[in-house]
């Protein structure tokens, strides 16, 4: 399961729709900390060594921003550029590899300006490259950091303009209908394993050579490269979802490179959670906001007629799920479409009124609305190309992070255990993993996220009842970064929270970021306001 925001088919940790589916500044280039080999052993010396190698190189180099090329709909001012980082940072002057970078300076002054401000939307397999469009299309809850910030987006490695990896044929990915992910018999447990493996297969086969490198890790010393070829001596980094992972690894590696960090949504870092377990307590969390959208959807039920309990509400889901496995709705949706296109409800509160609305006229007999909002787009080339290329970095980055579970016996245990009171996901989610249970490339231990000499104190954002991420990956963070505040929305459950109005949390991400300066205590924030029907 996955976190940010693909076109339709939502992916923090994975989607079930998938499956189923600078100038040179010496002052750039910061030595190593003691910290940068945090996760233990010589590979990491050599790592840190080699980060510190293609930093130096970056910094001198800097980035030729240009006009951004017409195909990545970027308008001006908004620049575009690359910056060059070692595939493998143990061998610095080996390999290398193209990333796609772009930014829009600062609405303010000269001498309001604070430097840049990077931004990953999670994934992973999420794009950044749309961050610095809030300055042009004036989002009003971004605009005070705007004044100080040079926003600053970027494809990670594997993605999208970043030397993109794949694993199957764009359109094939998309095809519909998929199988209903619910397993009847064994016979639909062993399809699904046999797609999982020949899946895992076509990324060897499509992108093996990139395969063992594409890990958060990695990423994070790419985000160091970046930062040292903006002329930036520290880095100020906004991380949602799979970026807070980012910036939990980044800020474990480098604690001495962060200036300012904020991270929204927090994926749980602890070792026994990345990436196994994450998924399985990413089912439990689903189902909960899933019942959330079903209690709201019955409280508009004068504009929905789907129920007034969510009793009556999911009633009606399990109905159309029945009807779309027996006849698939318009010939292309079955169970499977339909969960990713319901996902996105839990996920995102601006989700919820256009899922009730589509749901409720296909109750009233206008199937063909479902049918538009839900089955893919076999014309969208380029869209569906993005679809897959998320689909692929959030496989390869989950499978390469860690050492996955390879017996069959207890990822079947674990998940009918779960289904039985957690139908929603469970499953769907499942599937999307099973390729890291047969993955062919080297799998890593995940890095020990903690506290390491010079970090300050970092920023923490989380609803409640948030879907994708639990909320207890934002006390585990909490707990492990020394000296960060924690911010918590009560009674909500939105998946990326710094985005929404609320005037309890955008003043104090302004504050931080424009002073760095946190309240003295952890907050509590009464909810942003509730979907109107």
């Amino acid at each position: 399961m996955r976190g940010s925001r693909p076109k339709r088919r939502v992916a923090a940790l994975g989607s079930a729709g998938a499956l189923v589916t600078a100038t040179l500044i010496a002052g750039a280039v910061v030595a190593p900390t003691a910290n940068a080999n945090a996760a233990g052993g010589h590979g990491q010396d050599r790592q840190a060594r080699g980060t510190a190698i293609a930093a130096a190189r970056a910094a001198k180099a800097g980035i030729d921003w240009q006009d951004c090329p017409a195909d990545w709909n970027l308008a001006k001012p908004i620049q575009c550029g690359y910056v060059t980082v070692p595939l493998d940072y143990a061998k610095p002057y080996g390999k290398q590899i193209k990333l796609a970078v772009d930014r829009i300076g600062n609405t303010g002054t000269k001498a309001e300006r604070q430097g840049a401000l990077i931004y990953n939307p999670g994934g992973p397999g999420g794009s950044g490259l749309r961050f610095p469009a809030r300055v042009t299309n004036k989002n009003a809850v971004w605009a005070n950091a705007a004044k100080a910030y040079d926003f600053v987006g970027f494809d990670p490695r594997g993605v999208g303009k970043s030397t993109p990896i794949s694993c199957v044929d764009p359109q094939e990915f998309v095809k519909a209908p998929k199988a209903d992910p619910v397993p009847d018999s064994e016979a639909d447990k062993l399809a699904q394993r046999k797609l999982a493996r020949e899946y895992a297969e076509g990324c060897q086969e499509r992108s093996g050579w990139m395969l063992p490198h594409m890990t958060t890790p990695n990423t994070a010393r790419d985000l160091d490269v970046i930062r040292a070829a903006l002329g930036e001596k520290k880095l100020n980094f906004l991380g949602v979802s799979y970026g807070t992972y980012l910036g939990a690894v980044y800020g474990t590696l480098f604690p001495g490179h962060v200036r300012r960090m904020v991270v929204d949504s927090v994926v749980n870092p602890s070792r026994e959670k990345i990436w196994y377990q994450a998924n399985l307590d990413q089912d439990v969390a689903f189902e909960g906001r899933w019942k959330d959208w079903q209690d709201w959807v019955a409280k508009n039920d004068a504009t929905y007629h789907l129920g007034t309990t969510r009793a009556a509400v999911q009633a009606k889901w399990l109905e159309l799920r029945a009807t779309a496995k027996k006849n698939p709705i318009g010939g292309v949706l079955g169970p499977a479409e339909l969960i990713s296109f319901f996902q996105s409800a839990p996920y995102y509160d601006s989700a919820w009124a256009p899922t009730a609305a589509v749901f409720s006229k296909y109750v009233a007999g206008d199937t063909q609305a479902l049918v538009d909002a839900a089955a893919p787009d076999l014309s969208d080339t380029a869209g569906n190309a993005a679809s897959e290329n998320g689909n692929a970095v959030y496989t390869a980055v989950e499978c390469a992070d860690a050492k996955w579970p390879t017996s069959w016996r207890k990822w079947d245990r674990d998940n009918t255990r779960l289904h039985q009171d957690h139908p929603f996901m469970t499953w769907a989610n499942a599937w999307m993993n099973l390729p890291c249970a047969t993955w062919p490339a080297k799998q890593q231990t995940p890095v020990d996220v903690k506290t390491g000499k010079g970090l300050p104190g970092v920023l923490i954002v989380q609803s409640e009842r948030d879907a994708a991420t639990p909320y207890e990956g934002a006390v585990e963070l909490h707990k492990r970064f020394k000296g960060s505040r924690l911010i918590t929305e009560k009674d909500a459950g939105s998946h990326g929270v710094t985005g929404l109005v609320n005037p309890c949390i955008n003043p104090r991400v302004d504050s931080y970021l424009l002073t760095g300066e946190l309240d003295a205590a952890d907050v509590t924030c009464a909810p942003h306001a509730t979907p109107k029907p």
